[in-house]
């Protein structure tokens, strides 16, 4: 019996394919290249470009200000660094805590239910605010003034409210046959919760947990708001003295050095997510 091979018609379909792909491939570059150049050509023919130019594209101010901002930026990668192992914790013991069904653990569904919806409504950067000023004003013995430590407890406290309810959606995404089927082998309600429904969920929810730690990232430049001299910080007091916003894009810089990757990775990881809800 010989080898397959494909038949003429087959040949013909691969080259239609390929000919309707190298089409749109030229199509989508033509239109791209056009926009851009049209967008540019307008931007730089307005009647205020030369102060824009000056203001915001400054080799100058950029090349000065550089090593602070980096210096500052540090800051923000350490309080991402420290905040975002915390806030997935946090977010997953909320998260289980108002799946609970026990009539004991009521007072911890209510408080779980208050803390998401205090922390999702208040903008983080009010919560920062007080965080970061009311804390130190209470006086309260052994604990800490650092601005750092209090900022970095704040933003904890935002993204693991929205972290909970991403972790929530996963274990409610869970169809209710496997946890039938858990409780008809006889596991308790906490080996069905972590044998049978966390595994699945949390693969599930990887990628939206991903967008929150990419918008956690950029969040970090909101300790700004009480005096951290972080990269925002840093370039808008570089801005003050010298009449120059150039280290603002400078700083915008730095965080998509960061956020662009792991936006890229998040892409990925929810195209591999709807790989395997299809191939299934």
């Amino acid at each position: 019996m010989g080898a397959w091979a494909p038949s003429e018609r087959e040949l013909e379909r691969q080259a239609v394919r390929r000919r309707l792909k190298l089409q749109q491939i030229a199509v989508a570059t033509v239109v791209t290249v056009v926009v851009t150049v049209g967008v540019g050509l307008l931007v730089v023919s307005s009647p205020g470009w030369d102060r824009v130019r000056d203001y915001f594209l400054s080799w100058s101010h950029a090349r000065d200000s550089f090593a602070a901002i980096a210096e500052g930026f540090w800051i923000n990668i350490r309080i991402f660094l420290i905040a975002e192992p915390c806030v997935l914790i946090l977010g997953a013991l909320v998260a289980i805590t108002r799946q609970t069904t026990s009539p004991w653990l009521a007072p911890l569904r209510f408080l779980a239910t208050g803390y998401t919806d205090l922390f999702r409504g208040v903008p983080s950067i009010l919560v920062v605010v007080i965080c970061g000023i009311g804390i130190p004003a209470l006086g309260l013995s052994g604990v800490t003034n650092s601005l750092f430590w209090l900022t970095t407890f704040a933003l904890v406290l935002c993204y693991g409210a929205y972290v909970a309810e991403v972790f929530r959606a996963g274990i409610l995404s869970i169809h209710p046959t496997q946890v039938a089927s858990a409780e008809a082998l006889a596991l308790t309600h906490t080996q069905t919760m972590r044998f049978v429904v966390l595994p699945p969920a949390v693969r599930r929810v990887v990628p939206p947990l991903m967008n929150d730690l990419v918008s956690l990232q950029k969040d970090t430049a909101l300790i700004s708001a009480v005096g951290v001299f972080e990269a925002l910080r840093t370039a808008q007091d570089y801005q003050g003295y010298n009449f120059n916003g150039t280290p603002l894009l400078v700083a915008a810089a730095y965080f998509l050095i960061v956020a662009v990757p792991l936006t890229r990775l998040t892409d990925w990881l929810m195209r591999r997510q709807i790989e395997k809800e299809q191939g299934r």
